[in-house]
């Protein structure tokens, strides 16, 4: 059984996990000269990569929308574990870490993925198609958890600044995570059709990947394991890197909301890939369910864990955004709401994502 494993996956997918793990254990809690900094980004790269195709393999297995799914809430656990261990060793410099990564998160997935799997798939298929039904759920649930999560709390006052009280917080992650429970329920079971990849002529697909023979069982479970250990690595690493980060964003200038962003573009590499694949493969439902499922996921997972650990972290939690943030936001959502309502993609659309995100990346660095 082991012979026939590994028959069913490239060798360079089972050497890059190990491999890459050793390297976050070579250079965890080191100070980076140039050659083992060059050795964390070549890791860094790697992971990515390997890990896309082991999450390909999980989702051909297990088929949509559960594997898109697998992927979002493997990189976001993980993401939640690191924006945690940073805020537990940060102290007050640290206090707005979650928030920062979150919202960047947001936009990330909301622009970034999304309008590029739109560009990148016009291009190649011209006119691309989606359902509207699984686009507009999650871009309810995605808008209702952030405004309640990242937006009430500047407006409240039971705390001082943007923060939340702790009634409000344990309110906050409650709800998120009941509204994130509801979702995953909602596409997997209740109308999984909706999130189902739709044909040229816009019938349901069934089968995605009907073309190619489903790995088998050990296969699928060998190619989960290294998944998690690929994720694994990749945190690791990004947060290996980031005092180096840190150092450079004060030596710019730049605020250090950038390395909250710089995390989130790290941990989301391995679902822009895939999504960027997907579209790729005239497959824009998956590439539209792993950017708002991501979204989702980031929210519904890291506010509970947040408010969880809040009891512990001795530092002040920032959960509020500014007004140009909130107006980014906004102006994400209207974009969003115009792009999903048609059911069709082209060109433009994504254009008008990038250029959002862009304004993003741009007033991150210069606020």
């Amino acid at each position: 059984m082991t012979i026939s494993v590994i028959q069913g996956l490239p060798r360079w997918t089972l050497a890059v996990p190990p491999l890459a793990f050793v390297v976050l254990l070579v250079t965890w809690h080191r100070d980076l000269g140039t050659f083992l900094l060059i050795l964390v980004c070549l890791g860094l790269g790697a992971a990515v990569i390997a890990a896309v195709h082991h999450a390909e393999v999980v989702a051909h297995r297990v088929g949509e929308p559960f594997g898109t799914l697998i992927l979002a809430l493997a990189v976001t656990i993980i993401e939640v574990a690191l924006i945690v261990t940073l805020m537990a060793s940060g102290g007050e410099k640290a206090a707005s870490l979650a928030r920062d990564t979150v919202f960047a998160a947001v936009m990330i997935t909301c622009n970034g993925i999304l309008g590029l799997s739109l560009v990148v798939g016009s291009l190649r298929h011209r006119v691309q198609e989606f359902r509207v039904q699984a686009s507009y759920s999650a871009l309810t649930v995605m808008t209702a958890l952030v405004t309640l999560s990242l937006v009430l709390p500047t407006f409240t006052t039971s705390a001082p600044g943007p923060r939340f009280s702790s009634a409000q917080l344990a309110f906050a992650g409650v709800t998120s995570l009941v509204m994130y429970g509801v979702f995953v329920f909602i596409q997997t079971i209740r109308h999984r059709d909706y999130f189902l990849p739709v044909r040229p002529d816009g019938e349901v697909d069934e089968d995605e990947d009907h073309h190619a023979a489903a790995p088998s069982g050990p296969t699928a479970l060998l190619s989960l394991g290294l998944l998690f250990v690929c994720l694994i690595a990749v945190v690791g690493l990004a947060k290996t890197v980031s005092p180096r980060l840190e150092s450079a964003v004060e030596s710019a200038g730049a605020p250090l909301a950038v390395v909250g962003v710089v995390i989130a573009l790290l941990v989301l590499l391995p679902e822009t890939v895939a999504a960027v694949r997907a579209a790729l493969r005239n497959r824009l439902q998956t590439s539209v369910n792993l950017a708002l499922g991501s979204a989702l996921a980031s929210i519904g997972l890291t506010i509970p864990a947040i408010a969880v650990a809040s009891i512990w972290l001795s530092g002040p939690l920032v959960l509020g955004l500014d007004g140009k943030e909130v107006v980014l936001f906004a102006l994400t959502v209207v974009t969003a709401l115009l792009t999903l309502a048609t059911g069709r993609a082209t060109l433009l659309q994504g254009a008008v994502h990038l250029a959002v995100f862009s304004a993003f990346l741009f007033l991150a660095v210069s606020p």
